[in-house]
């Protein structure tokens, strides 16, 4: 959330939480494997015990675009 944007909500951060000093994390880590052309669906958990992870998504949709454009 951007500084500058009227909020409602109130701080219940605890004041000996100091996000500047700590050590070990990295802001950003994960972004390059956003970056690009992702997409984020969301399953429904019936379609998500059967495909548990993104590469099965991704077979799967393939193979039906292959089965469909012939």
């Amino acid at each position: 959330m951007n500084s500058n944007q009227a909020t409602n909500e109130v701080d219940d951060m605890r004041e000996e939480y100091d996000f500047a000093n700590m050590k070990g994390c990295v802001r950003g880590k994960y972004a390059k494997e956003f970056s690009g052309n992702v997409t984020t669906v969301l399953l429904d958990s019936d379609v998500a015990k059967i495909f548990p992870d993104s590469a099965s998504v991704n077979e799967a949709l393939r193979t039906l675009a292959r089965v469909l454009s012939r």
